[in-house]
């Protein structure tokens, strides 16, 4: 896949740069209009959720096709945001050394939300040995159901293992914080398309700064 700039007003190092600003840190759209025109450069502050909407997802789709492989062992939780004065659900998981799996937005809490989501990162990662979850039953329920599955096709030696240990689903919870600040400097998310797309781009800023990137030589983080 490959992102296009063409017929941009701005150069692609400005858009990203503007993009990448947003999603890392508790900067608004008028506090990156500032510091660009202190470079500058004269951006009207309404044009950079834009580039944030057709970028930031662009680019973590990218991005997965260089993510390192990932553990088999891993961590799953959701979290709640608010989106258009409402709360929703995020559904994610990381492995057991913080790699970032999957991440999924949902209006639900609730069994066939939380097997839609393991549906997603199984299909991206293939099945895992085993998966640590809170004590919620639609969560349970969900790979209950998906085991099930796995049983009737006869491939019972790839039955996904179920585990509820508090201490070991902390490494998730805790990677749910950068999220959730971006959501307390937005005043919450005005569209589904926004909060996924910021979404994608924090996700994708996280999994950078963890080295989950392959081959990136001697590029540094910025690069």
């Amino acid at each position: 896949m490959a992102i296009s700039f063409a017929n941009k007003q701005f150069p692609s190092a400005t858009i990203l740069i503007a993009v990448r600003w947003y999603v890392v840190y508790k900067l608004s759209y008028r506090e990156i209009e500032e510091l660009l025109k202190e470079r500058g450069i004269n951006v009207d502050h309404a044009t950079i959720p834009r580039w944030v909407l057709e970028y930031a997802p662009q680019l973590e789709t990218v991005f997965r096709t260089r993510k390192k492989q990932i553990s088999g062992s891993w961590r799953m939780d959701e979290t709640y945001i608010k989106v258009k004065g409402k709360w929703q659900y995020i559904y994610r998981a990381v492995d057991k050394y913080g790699a970032t799996i999957d991440f999924m937005l949902s209006k639900n809490c609730d069994e066939p939300a939380a097997r839609a989501f393991f549906n997603k990162a199984i299909d991206k990662h293939g099945l895992p040995k085993n998966v640590v979850i809170d004590k919620s039953g639609s969560n349970a329920a969900a790979l209950n159901t998906i085991n099930w599955q796995i049983w009737v096709l006869g491939l019972y030696g790839r039955l996904i293992e179920i585990r509820k240990i508090k201490y070991l689903n902390n490494i998730v919870e805790q990677s749910h914080r950068a999220i959730k600040w971006k959501m307390r400097t937005a005043l919450g998310f005005k569209s589904d398309t926004g909060a996924e797309a910021t979404i994608a781009g924090i996700e994708l800023w996280q999994m950078l700064r963890k080295g989950h990137l392959k081959n990136s030589g001697e590029m540094t983080l910025w690069e």
